[in-house]
């Protein structure tokens, strides 16, 4: 699987740096070519000369180094790479990258790179569980970095808890995983719905959910990287779209999802409805604001299409993947609305369970198929779930 990739590897400055040396061993083992970029800090835990006998190939550590041939140093092997990891990644370089900045050659070779980074952090618990690193960490994901997550264990400082990094074989298991699904979705159509409907009651008010669209973007965000032509129908949502869409559909109410994805429902492979669709909207639209008035304010609500229920019935050579989010009888519900709705799979979370459902950026759940099948997924970062959701719609 590495045998010929071109991996380029990032060394930031943490006592993790020794693991490194491992890491661009095994890969050159493996049949990869490797270059490697660290940062001044970096070079007080481990020498250049080390990492450059162990790759085979000078070690740029400074933005000024004398190339060994005449290029722009950083920009070349931002081209070059087939995919780069940086390990151990410090919580000042995911700050840099998250906030665009660029003054040394690894920071910028990163944001020159199209290929696909992955960060493998290691630092002090308390840092890595601050909300400020957790959040430049979130906003990566979004824009489409991955993350080899750390592991619980005893740190350098003597604390024990989340930072230390990943294993090397953890570290080479996802790069080769990344490898097998680089365009393994090339030449198919994707549409994937996000984020909440809102069914307006008057000009000012509206019955919505509480769904972020998260899970939904990150869907988007990993089909597309790995080649698929993704249309995106989104509700209202305060995300970022993910580059490189076929389409991006805004839709406001449970009617227009309705429509848009009707009128691009034939022409998929797989359809993925993660959108928080409104069951409910009110019979009546109520042309002018309504006044507060003493007397109780009563609406009266009719049903909303069935959006998945539809599909199901006309579903022909698409894959139908469906989601349930349920606060009780998880696996009865869901396994219900499945056969119900003629579901492919069913994606399912209980809502009540800590770092799941709406507004969060992980998820646990658990996918039903067609045969009755049931598996249980651990707590991951939407951003992973992504991916392995499409591993398993792809068996499909």
């Amino acid at each position: 699987m590495m045998q010929g990739k071109n991996i380029a590897i990032g060394i930031t400055g943490g006592i993790a740096a020794y693991k490194a040396c491992d890491l661009v061993s095994r890969l050159k083992q493996m049949g990869a070519n490797v270059k490697v970029a660290m940062t001044q800090a970096a070079t007080e835990f481990v020498t250049p000369l080390t990492l450059q006998s162990l790759s085979g190939n000078p070690v740029v550590t400074g933005m000024f180094d004398r190339p060994a041939q005449w290029e722009i140093e950083h920009i070349a092997m931002a081209k070059w790479a087939d995919l780069f990891v940086v390990a151990p990644t410090t919580a000042n370089l995911i700050g840099k990258l998250a906030a665009g900045i660029a003054d040394d050659f690894l920071s910028t070779t990163l944001l020159a790179t199209r290929a696909p980074i992955y960060l493998a952090p290691a630092m002090n618990t308390q840092m890595y569980t601050h909300p400020v690193v957790q959040a430049n960490m979130q906003k990566l994901r979004e824009l489409g970095v991955q993350f080899i997550e750390p592991v619980t264990g005893r740190l350098a400082c003597g604390d024990v808890g989340p930072g230390k990094m990943a294993d090397v074989d953890v570290i080479l298991t996802t790069l080769e995983n990344a490898f097998e699904r680089v365009q393994d979705y090339l030449g198919r159509r994707v549409l994937i719905t996000a984020g909440p409907t809102r069914e307006a009651i008057d000009p000012v008010r509206y019955l919505s959910n509480h769904s972020s669209g998260k899970m939904g973007y990150a869907l988007a965000r990993a089909a597309v990287r790995r080649g698929a032509a993704v249309t995106l129908i989104s509700g209202p949502v305060a995300l970022e779209p993910p580059a490189g869409l076929e389409k991006l559909i805004r839709v406001e109410s449970a009617d227009e999802m309705y429509r848009a994805v009707i009128d691009h429902y034939q022409e998929q492979d797989f359809v993925i409805m993660a959108a928080a669709v409104a069951d409910y909207k009110p019979k009546t639209l109520s042309g002018q604001k309504i006044k507060k008035t003493a007397e109780p304010f009563v609406i009266e609500f009719v049903k909303n299409i069935d959006i998945l229920a539809e599909l199901g019935k006309s579903k022909m050579q698409q894959k139908l993947i469906g989601f349930a989010a349920e606060t009780q009888n998880l696996e009865e519900y869901a396994r219900a609305k499945l056969l119900q709705k003629n579901l492919d799979l069913i994606v399912a979370n209980d809502l009540t369970q800590e770092g799941a459902g709406f507004g969060v950026d992980t998820n646990i759940v658990k996918l039903i198929d067609r045969y009755g099948k049931i598996e249980d997924v651990p707590l991951m970062s939407k951003s992973d779930l992504g991916d392995f959701l499409l591993d398993k719609i792809k068996q499909l």
